[in-house]
């Protein structure tokens, strides 16, 4: 201790006027201190100001520089050190020491302004204003295809310098993507993917850096994809197939980037990690699981990526996928339905799997999940059923399989998704499904839920889903039980409701199954329309310019209809229709100024 009190006051009075052999032994004294109680001996360095005077001794042309260096970089591996070395003017001599040709004085520079950067805001600000990331850069960028160990061991500390001063930080990141950082890390990556610590450096790096969609595009103009997945191939320890994992991951956002992954052979490897870790309760097998066949669900978000594994129904991916949904791990299910969900998105497809019996797999999945189950496995196999749904041949199919009933039994779910997803795959299997929607329709269990989650007003999701499901329900069966028990559960009110959405799809599926209604069952539905003010509604749509042309014809036919009661008919007469219609028979719309023609001829007669 009093060896390092002697050197801290050495220092302070020598500057330029000692020899450099006191000098050196004063930095000596304090890097052994260091070595052995680093947070202490940093304490007494800020205290003695000792910093200040090391700005001045960080010179090219000093023998100590090297030293000075490493001192500072060991200071500032604590954090209360960081912005007394800024503060300390220490940044601007270190950046300059960036540009001489000794290997120990850039190893220790690139050391002290890389733990500088940790964390530390004020240290980045510094060194940016510096223009210090621009050295490090072309540092790399002309020692990238030396494989010697010292330039490995240069560059190993530069590509950290470069990660603690850019990460969770866009500005500086973008900075980096701009200095065009992301090529030569990709082919440093290739160079040296033999030497553990500089290909662990590249991709933390990466994983900083993918996280900003404007390296996306970068990336994909390199062979980032090839790189990885040759990284991969070789990796044993959990921990290296982790930290490619988290590359992988925001890369594989990018659709150009998913083909390149597919065509470089990622899927093959992701089904190798599955199956060597789908029996194992180890922490690490679930989490290597998990992510693999997460990453796998990832890939067939692109249509290129998706169709590749494809293969017209006949690809050994999606062979493998299809035994996840069978499995007993969760895990797996919940991917092997959302792969499905994901193979489902053009009509061809679609066909394929429902003709080759995947519908029987889905349904025997739910039942797996319907007392107690899991939510995420019934979201995702209800969402592959919807999707399957959508080519028209698939309806009746799927209907006569029991979809219908099989999905009904999720009535009882209390939770959203689920109740959104089994919404949106009843409304898709009846689509011009006259009998489906007539069962379904006359289904009072079913209709009175419908009713209840149309007042969901904190899941815009599923109210909006339920309102169209009713309407629907009245469109395809144009059925007058139907009607009758949607008025007995009180449904009228929200079909009304939904004429004034902001959806102009949503509401003239309202206005077309109200016209239904007032054609079918107008006496049934009198009160309900009366008492949700619809003739008010419909004159304001009608008044409104805004309204879309087939909004106003809609409204104009259900005006017609409404005549025919007496009570909504008073209440036409009583609020000026007339005139809001002989108006819209000069609309640049002809059905729309047709039909304005027609209905101003029955409101004359009516009045």
């Amino acid at each position: 201790a009093d060896n390092l009190s002697d050197a801290l006051k050495k220092l302070k009075i020598t500057t330029t006027d000692s020899t450099a052999d006191s000098l050196e032994g004063c930095l000596d004294c304090l890097l052994q201190a260091l070595a052995q109680t680093n947070m202490e001996t940093s304490e007494k360095i800020q205290k003695s100001g000792v910093l200040q005077v090391f700005a001045s001794l960080l010179t090219p042309q000093s023998s100590c520089t090297a030293k000075v260096a490493n001192i500072i970089a060991e200071v500032a591996r604590n954090e209360f050190m960081r912005n007394p070395c800024v503060d300390a003017g220490l940044i601007p001599p270190l950046v300059q020491l960036l540009n001489c040709k000794d290997q120990e004085i850039l190893l220790q520079t690139g050391r002290a302004l890389g733990n500088i950067c940790y964390d530390s805001h004020e240290g980045r600000n510094a060194v940016d204003h510096a223009g210090g990331a621009h050295i490090v850069v072309d540092h790399i960028r002309s020692l990238c295809s030396k494989t010697d160990p010292a330039s490995e061991k240069l560059l190993t500390v530069f590509c950290g310098m470069l990660m603690n001063y850019s990460n969770e930080n866009d500005t500086l990141q973008s900075q980096l993507i701009n200095m065009g950082v992301i090529p030569t890390l990709v082919k440093l990556l290739g160079i040296h993917c033999q030497n553990a610590a500089l290909t662990e450096m590249c991709l933390v790096a990466f994983g900083n850096l993918a996280e900003l969609e404007s390296s996306k595009e970068q990336f994909a103009y390199t062979n980032i994809a090839e790189e990885l997945v040759k990284l991969f191939k070789k990796q044993t320890e959990h921990d290296k197939k982790e930290m490619i994992f988290e590359v992988l991951a925001p890369l594989a956002e990018n659709d150009v980037i998913k083909l390149q992954l597919v065509e470089a052979g990622l899927v093959e490897c992701l089904l190798e990690v599955v199956q060597k870790t789908v029996d194992s309760d180890k922490e690490e097998d679930v989490a290597e699981l998990k992510t693999a066949s997460d990453l796998m669900v990832l890939l067939l978000l692109g249509d290129e990526s998706m169709q590749k594994l494809f293969e017209g129904g006949k690809g050994s991916v999606f062979q493998r996928v299809l035994s996840w949904i069978p499995s007993n791990s969760h895990q797996l299910q919940l991917a092997g339905a959302l792969a499905i969900a994901n193979f489902a998105r053009n009509d061809g497809n679609c066909i394929h799997m429902v003709d080759n019996g995947i519908v029987q797999k889905l349904m025997d999945l739910l039942d797996r999940h319907v007392e107690d189950g899991n939510v995420t496995v019934q979201h995702a196999a209800l969402s592959a059923l919807r999707n399957l749904a959508i080519p028209v041949v698939n309806k009746a199919k799927m209907l006569s399989a029991g979809v219908a009933e099989a999905v009904l039994k999720f009535l009882r779910s209390e939770m959203p998704p689920v109740q959104f997803k089994l919404l949106g795959t009843l409304r898709m299997l009846i689509d011009a499904q006259a009998e489906a929607a007539e069962q379904l329709g006359k289904n009072v269990k079913l209709v009175e839920r419908l009713v209840e989650w149309c007042e969901a007003k904190d899941h815009a999701g599923v109210m909006g889903e339920s309102n169209r499901l009713l309407s629907a329900l009245i469109r395809h069966s144009k059925s007058k039980d139907v009607i009758r028990t949607i008025v007995q559960s009180g449904g009228i009110k929200h079909l009304v409701t939904m004429a004034t959405s902001e959806h102009v799809i949503m509401q003239n599926e309202a206005l077309v199954a109200l016209a239904l209604i007032a054609a079918l069952e107008l006496v049934t539905a009198e009160k309900d329309l009366e008492n949700a003010q619809l003739v008010q509604i419909l004159h304001r749509l009608l008044s409104d310019d805004r309204s879309a042309p087939e909004i106003k014809y809609n409204s104009m036919v259900l005006i017609c209809a409404l005549i025919g009661s007496e009570p909504l008919q008073k209440e036409v007469q009583s609020m000026a229709f007339l005139e809001v219609v002989s108006k819209l028979r000069s609309h640049e719309n002809k059905t729309v100024a047709q039909q304005a023609s027609l209905t101003e001829q029955r409101l004359a007669v009516e009045s």
